[in-house]
């Protein structure tokens, strides 16, 4: 396998993330891709999002054939699913990420992989045992099962998200993390886009290959999870870490050791509040596009998936450029760029909500110049985070971003019913337009060459 790349503690303390490499360096995905360690997390990644995403189309197929009666919405079956995975992601992502920070984040990722594939494979034995059996209000004790292992399924992937961000750093040389950040968002926006579309084919495709053998869909989401996480233990990961010094100390005082990291560094608090501006608008867009698709005559309300679906393949498309071309921008710049980008499609998008074409492509360009602010910005929080602190401010990006997810979930229906949805759409884009110039005025002033000129 290749080596990992050697670097230089001395010089990378004094390169900014707006670093620009030599002209006759090697740029764009090259480097990255000919890195076999992480090839490797990237390929444990692939799998891992195929799992990730197939998860509840087996949940629901589950349902549908063991749970669910004649007649019955299965509405319900599904939101409790959900909330299953979705309480874990808010409650448990910050303490997950300073516990990251005590282990090795190979170990983490194996484990996490691992378990989270012998959970599912349960999942056929223990539905098994518990059929024809009861709990109070009639529930099935096998549905129980269901939202149990869901439960423990997504607070392992609590774990695994800052693991993984934390190992990027740790393998890529610092002056390639856009490109590397790059790839693992074209990967995950690409999941994105195909998850749900072709899990259903995928596991009708796994009961024909295995003779419609029953629970054949838990085989393909478990095993995914054990592939990935049989590849992460190929990957060879240098970090310095101290266990039994680092377990001596107090979860709360780590807690506050990631706090002060944001306190401390500027650049890193700003990327990561313009990071949750984002969310906040895509997670509202996510509801708002419900209602342009029922206005549009083209398009019935529950076909919003199509215009969500445009968004994903213009970030895709957005990643894979900055991946290539990003390293000539300064970071804060890009991110500068994309805000304006972002601000200007949704105010378009306020004037032809009601037009199929136009509306495609305006979705499309605002997921495209959104892959223009969150690469940056997450390379800037990778960059500029201590390795030990990595895992608590990952642990706590996720759990900032979970949140930012759910409260526009509520929140932009009620905004849209009382004021309309261009003006919402409008607001939207300014507050992006504010954080991006906010985040680039802090970034500008904090940036060491500014810094030094200000000395002299």
């Amino acid at each position: 396998m290749t080596p990992l790349p050697e670097t230089n503690p001395v010089e990378n303390a004094n390169l900014e993330p707006d670093y620009d490499p030599p002209q006759d360096e090697e740029q764009g995905f090259i480097p990255v891709l000919k890195n076999q360690n992480f090839l490797i997390l990237w390929g444990g990644q692939v799998f891992s999002q195929i799992a990730d995403k197939v998860y509840l189309v087996m949940a629901i197929a589950l349902v549908a054939n063991q749970f669910q009666a004649e007649g019955q919405s299965i509405s319900g079956w599904v939101s409790a699913i959900t909330i299953a995975f979705t309480i874990p992601a808010v409650l448990f992502g910050f303490i997950a990420g300073v516990m990251v920070d005590r282990w090795h984040k190979k170990d983490v990722l194996v484990n996490s992989n691992v378990l989270r594939g012998l959970f599912v494979l349960m999942l056929p034995i223990l539905v098994w045992l518990s059929e024809g059996q009861t709990l109070f209000g009639g529930i099935p004790l096998g549905f129980i099962m269901l939202l149990a292992i869901t439960l423990l399924v997504s607070t392992l992937t609590q774990f695994f998200a800052p693991a993984e961000q934390a190992a990027i750093p740790l393998l890529v040389q610092r002056r390639h993390l856009l490109s590397a950040n790059s790839l693992y968002t074209t990967t995950m926006m690409a999941s994105v886009i195909i998850g749900f579309a072709v899990g259903e084919p995928v596991l009708a495709f796994a009961n024909q290959l295995l003779g419609n053998l029953n629970y054949s869909e838990e085989l393909v989401v478990g095993g995914s999870y054990v592939i990935s996480g049989i590849l992460l233990m190929l990957m060879r990961l240098r970090e310095r870490i101290n266990i039994q010094e680092r377990a001596q100390t107090k979860v709360w005082q780590d807690l506050k050791t990631g706090l002060a990291v944001l306190r401390d560094r500027p650049r890193v608090r700003s990327a990561l509040i313009q990071l949750i501006i984002l969310f906040c608008a895509f997670a509202a867009l996510a509801v708002l596009a419900v209602r342009v698709a029922e206005i549009m005559p083209e398009l019935r309300a529950e076909q919003f998936g199509f215009l969500l679906a445009a968004n994903g393949v213009g970030m895709a498309v957005g990643a894979a450029i900055v991946g290539q071309i990003g390293s000539k921008f300064v970071p804060r710049r890009l991110n500068l760029y994309g805000s304006i980008g972002v601000a200007l499609c949704l105010g378009a998008l306020s004037f032809y909500s009601s037009q199929l074409i136009p509306c495609l492509i305006i979705i499309t360009l605002l997921g495209f110049a959104a892959a223009w602010v969150a690469i940056p910005m997450q390379t800037i929080i990778q960059a500029e985070t201590p390795e030990e602190q990595r895992g608590k401010v990952f642990g706590l990006q996720n759990n900032a971003v979970n949140i930012a997810l759910t409260l526009p979930l509520a929140l932009a229906s009620i905004a849209e019913a009382q004021f309309g949805l261009a003006p919402v759409l409008q607001s939207l884009g300014a507050i992006v337009a504010l954080g991006g110039l906010i985040t680039w005025y802090i970034a500008d002033k904090s940036s060491p060459s500014r810094q030094s000129k200000s000395s002299r």
